[in-house]
């Protein structure tokens, strides 16, 4: 049984806001980020599944002290497709909002502007959300191991649509660099189906 009380007072006075109670599994997704453990979640389209991959971060970023400096990115969010990455940053600002949380998501993807994309070098948003395309070539960056050294959850999306291809392979690659980078971590994976989930597991490198 998944303790309900996982979730902070703000946060289920949102859920409760917008008439919702929180899904076991969105429950367990923070429980399991508590205790340092990767995840694999398969939950069908409309069950909550992307704000389940979320809500840890959006937890630890709310509870995190104060910074006296910048820091880097806390979560780095992969999809498969532009317009997805888009969309969900669209859609991760209605919680960051209505909650009133002091967090920074921003989306990085080959049609982003040239202006947005140095500023987010100078200044990382605390979550980024981007492509494995985008993240190989941050990950030639001379300056990638300091800009992912806070680094503390990699969430792969449609993860039955990354692996098995040399897009996912790339997107292996680039996940333990940033493992290198970063030595704790996290990695979530997030599917709407998945025929051999250890097959996924195995992808996933990390478990």
């Amino acid at each position: 049984m998944v303790p309900a009380d996982l979730l902070p007072p703000r946060f289920s006075e949102w859920f409760a806001a917008r008439g919702w109670s929180p899904r076991a599994h969105q429950l367990a997704m923070i429980q399991k980020a508590k205790a340092g453990r990767d995840a694999l979640l398969i939950a069908p389209t409309g069950g909550g599944k992307t704000l389940a991959g979320f809500l840890p971060s959006l937890i630890e970023l709310y509870e995190r002290a104060p910074r006296n400096a910048p820091a880097g990115v806390h979560t780095l969010y992969i999809s498969p497709l532009k317009a997805l990455a888009v969309d969900v940053e669209r859609n991760l600002m209605t919680p960051i909002r209505e909650i009133g949380l002091s967090i920074v998501a921003e989306s990085r993807t080959g049609d982003t502007g040239e202006s947005r994309k140095a500023r987010q070098r100078i200044r990382p948003p605390d979550i980024l959300l981007t492509t494995p395309e985008q993240l190989a070539l941050f990950c030639a960056w001379e300056g990638a191991r300091e800009y992912f050294a806070d680094l503390s959850c990699v969430i792969i999306d449609e993860a039955h649509a990354m692996w098995p291809s040399k897009r996912g392979d790339l997107l292996a690659l680039g996940i333990a660099r940033l493992q290198r980078f970063a030595p704790r971590m996290r990695r979530v994976g997030l599917s709407a189906t998945v025929d051999d989930p250890d097959l996924v597991r195995r992808w996933l490198g990390k478990n």
